[in-house]
């Protein structure tokens, strides 16, 4: 391998990088649209769910009741129903996702027997948020209750029912705050390079193609090898300044928590990238056009990245056999790697297996991308 050939081969391919505007804002525009549009945009939180009330009773309690949905700041009051035939025009309408409705002897019964009970109609055609809302409106019915009930028994002499009770004390590790974005944002920081990484890339040997100036490549003495080296390299510390500027918006813009090293994300960063350069080169060494080479590199990225990584949902519950397929799924193992380093704070000893499974990826990727080139021109 001759270091002048391959320097020079860099440094070509880094002048055609900055002289073409598409490449230039795929490598550094794309970068802050995608991190601005996945951290915002992207969020497993519900918070303000629009409830519509139907109250029937309209006293001190049942407004009691309803101020405690508000004060949870999971739901808000966004109307307020007079008569029952109002609940399905409130929910065709999309007014609110859910009505709780509160019978006319509400404070009565509560006051006779110390529990009374409420409905509540979701609109499930949003699975997850109706599940999510539910699930809060139990949480704000349980804690009313279990008020009410200490109330009535105060006033009736009595002392709360205790015997048999089991108290759960939870205690969450690593994200203490519950927060969707610790979760989401290191998993697009894999988003974002992917697809900039394998998306330039797929441009390198097409375009000597289209531009006809494969004939000139191919008659020089520059080899298979030297040639890819020499133009991954401008794409590899584009991948690194990328991956830098990802990393630091998500700890000091989006406030994600690190906990870990950084020598560990920035080696396994490298390693990632080298994964989405190779494919990138590979599909670029196949597809002479640079519109087909870069919808490929579209379709082998993305399409992992955010289905089978573990990005947006969750591995272990999906069906065992898509469970088998995410196993050859490079972005997985670099998924879990984000996650771990920013939320648990783990070393390299603690990540062998998916820091093993990128390395081979990397090899196996560069090693058949390198064989894939041939000088010549048919």
């Amino acid at each position: 391998m001759n270091a002048r050939r391959l320097l020079a081969i860099a440094y070509k391919e880094t002048l055609q990088v900055w002289r073409d505007p598409r490449s230039l804002a795929i490598a550094l525009l794309m970068p802050v649209m995608q991190m601005a549009l996945l951290g915002y945009g992207v969020s497993l939180d519900i918070k303000r769910v629009p409830l519509c009330v139907y109250d029937q009773e309209n006293s001190q309690t049942s407004r009691e009741l309803v101020q405690r949905f508000v004060a949870s700041n999971w739901f808000m009051v966004a109307h307020i129903l007079t008569e029952e035939r109002a609940i399905r025009d409130a929910m065709d309408r999309a007014t609110c996702v859910g009505v709780v409705t509160i019978p006319v002897n509400f404070s009565r019964v509560l006051a006779t027997t110390g529990a009374a009970s409420v409905q509540t109609v979701f609109d499930a055609t949003d699975a997850n948020t109706t599940n999510i809302a539910i699930g809060y409106a139990q949480g704000v019915i349980a804690q009313t209750t279990a008020d009410f009930q200490a109330r009535w028994a105060a006033a009736h002499g009595t002392a709360p029912q205790t015997v048999g009770n089991v108290d759960l004390e939870p205690r969450v590790w690593f994200n203490e705050g519950l927060d969707s974005r610790n979760f989401i944002i290191p998993g697009v920081v894999a988003v974002i390079l992917g697809l900039v990484g394998a998306q330039l890339t797929s441009l390198t040997i097409s375009r000597e193609w289209e531009r006809g100036t494969m004939e000139q490549l191919v008659s020089t003495p520059v080899t298979a090898l030297e040639m890819m080296i020499g133009k991954l390299v401008p794409y590899f510390v584009i991948g690194l300044f990328d991956a830098a500027f990802c990393l630091c918006a998500a700890v000091f813009w989006f406030q994600v928590p690190f906990r870990g090293s950084l020598g560990t994300l920035m080696l396994t960063t490298a390693l990632f990238i080298l994964v989405v350069l190779g494919i990138g080169y590979l599909v670029s060494v196949r597809i002479r056009s640079q519109l087909g080479a870069s919808q490929v590199a579209l379709i082998l990225t993305m399409t992992p990245i955010s289905l089978l990584s573990g990005y947006t949902f969750p591995i272990d519950q999906m069906p065992a056999p898509i469970q088998a397929v995410t196993l050859i799924v490079y972005a997985r193992y670099f998924v879990t790697i984000l996650r771990a380093v920013f939320l648990k704070g783990s070393t390299i000893a603690e990540l062998t297996v998916p820091i093993l499974a990128l390395v081979l990826y990397a090899a196996a990727i560069i090693w058949i991308a390198a064989r894939a080139f041939r000088k010549r021109l048919d």
